[in-house]
């Protein structure tokens, strides 16, 4: 994933992280505060070898290296059984040795003749007492049983205190402060890592980039996902001044120069599965561009679930499917909308084999005729994922517009609707984003084409200037046929 990427599953996921965080933060809060203080008071003995006054330096020399080694012994003397038992005796302590001997710790500085004796206790004062007794205890039970000789020589080891525990001040557990900081890192970093997986396993198209991972055709336009859409469809017609409406405009901006010389002006536009708004967008870019003045025809291919007639509020009884079969002529169904040059061909009844009446020769005289009619024709097609019909009319076309629905559509059944296209030969022109967020992280995903952007307009006047010259055009070769 690139640097983008990563933005945006942050900006996205932002609350989930924050929310993870605050999680640890509170988790470590509740276990310092859960956590029993512990308090640790510590004790330094100094172990050497008594030598006579008359010695000389090679035999001090040998005492201070015996007193050396013999601290790495004296060190796990510190927490046995005969040092301890004194220890609980004389504090009166209800504990046994072994219980007494995890509370207990004692260590030596490399190459030094010191014993540190740490006791961690909850209580501060016990713990300092404890600490006084063992090193008390210790030194006696060495010098006085351990390292005594036979006879009433006196034992040449000396142990003395240096350093006597006090009594501490501050627990040393639970630390809060590195707690938190901790709870805090983990806390981010799982948040952090929930969000890159859940992205991850999301394979939904988000992005522009998501959809440049699958096909190089340029993307034409993006529609803004309206929760009204259903109950007005049209709305270039029922309110033109809307940023959605702007979108479709843009879009006809766009579509109008692809493709401008070669070949007809004929589009088919399908999606790769239901859903994804084609049909709407293909009735509202139909109505955009007979604002210009074009002479526009809208085919409802859809013969197996039909939506133009039901969306422009025209009867849909009888359309095409009676015309490619022979039982109405072409200037009988063809139904005028509006106050423009836009003609709606409705898809009749459904009949038993619309991909074959759809792949007939007859639909390819009838998109013919309607070529030559009009300035330009749009087709609604069912999705390309379910039936052979959208693939099989981009064939007589001049091109397919796919619809993408944002946050619906998998970037594998995009990357199949896209072969699908590419195992017939069809053109696939652009790509539609439909269902734009209009807020959060995918709503800046597609750059220019975020909501009530009218990417083109600079254009605008000109696209219409050349589509009124088209028309006239064609006026000119009709009547001269």
């Amino acid at each position: 994933m690139e640097l983008r990427d990563y933005v945006r599953i942050f900006h996205k996921s932002w609350i989930l992280i924050v929310a993870c965080t605050l999680l640890g933060i509170a988790g470590a809060a509740a276990f310092s505060i859960a956590s029993t203080p512990k308090y640790v008071a510590s004790t330094q003995l100094y172990v050497s070898v008594k030598a006579a006054a008359d010695t000389g330096s090679g035999e001090l020399v040998q005492g201070s290296s015996f007193a050396r080694q013999a601290v790495t012994s004296y060190v796990d003397v510190v927490n046995s059984a005969i040092v301890l038992d004194d220890v609980i005796a004389e504090l009166n302590l209800d504990l046994t040795s072994p219980q007494l001997a995890q509370m207990v710790s004692s260590s030596s500085p490399l190459n030094t003749v010191l014993i540190d004796v740490t006791v961690t206790n909850s209580d501060p004062e016990l713990a300092a007492k404890i600490a006084n007794s063992v090193g008390q205890n210790f030194s006696r039970i060495v010098v006085d049983e351990l390292e005594k000789p036979e006879g009433e020589a006196a034992s040449p080891v000396k142990i003395e205190t240096i350093q006597p525990a006090l009594v501490p001040s501050k627990p040393s557990s639970p630390n809060v402060p590195l707690n938190i900081a901790l709870g805090l890192l983990v806390g981010l970093a799982i948040g952090i890592g929930v969000a890159v997986l859940r992205s991850v396993l999301d394979t939904r198209v988000h992005s522009l980039h998501d959809i440049e991972t699958v096909t190089d055709v340029p993307m034409l336009g993006g529609i803004t996902f309206d929760p009204e859409a259903v109950k007005r469809p049209l709305i270039v017609h029922v309110d033109p001044k809307n940023p959605r409406a702007e979108s479709f405009r843009s879009l006809r901006t766009n579509l109008q120069f692809i493709n401008v010389e070669d070949g007809p002006r004929s589009f088919v536009v399908t999606s790769s599965i239901p859903g994804e708004g084609k049909s709407t967008t293909t009735a509202n870019l139909a109505i955009a561009l007979a604002e210009t003045g074009a002479r526009v025809a809208l085919i409802d291919g859809d013969l197996r679930l039909p939506r133009v007639a039901e969306y422009m509020g025209i009867e849909g009884g009888v359309g095409l499917t009676d015309v490619l079969i022979g039982r109405a002529e072409l200037t009988d169904v063809l139904q005028k909308w509006g106050r423009g040059k836009l003609f709606v061909l409705p898809s009749g009844r459904v009949p038993p084999n619309p991909s074959e009446l759809l792949g007939s020769a007859s639909m390819a005289r009838l998109l013919a005729t309607l070529t030559e009619q009009f300035d330009i024709v749009l087709i609604d097609a069912p999705p390309l994922l379910l039936v052979t019909d959208a693939a099989v009319l981009s064939k007589l076309t001049g091109g397919v517009l796919l619809a993408v629905a944002s946050g619906r559509v998998k970037r594998n059944e995009l990357t199949a609707a896209v072969r699908a296209l590419e195992h017939v030969g069809s053109k696939l022109m652009g790509v539609i984003v439909t269902m734009l967020p209009t807020k959060g992280p995918d709503s800046y995903s597609y750059g220019q084409y975020s909501y009530g952007t009218i990417h083109g307009d600079q254009f605008e006047a000109e696209t219409e200037e050349t589509t009124d010259r088209r028309a006239v055009r064609g006026a000119r070769r009709r009547s001269a046929s």
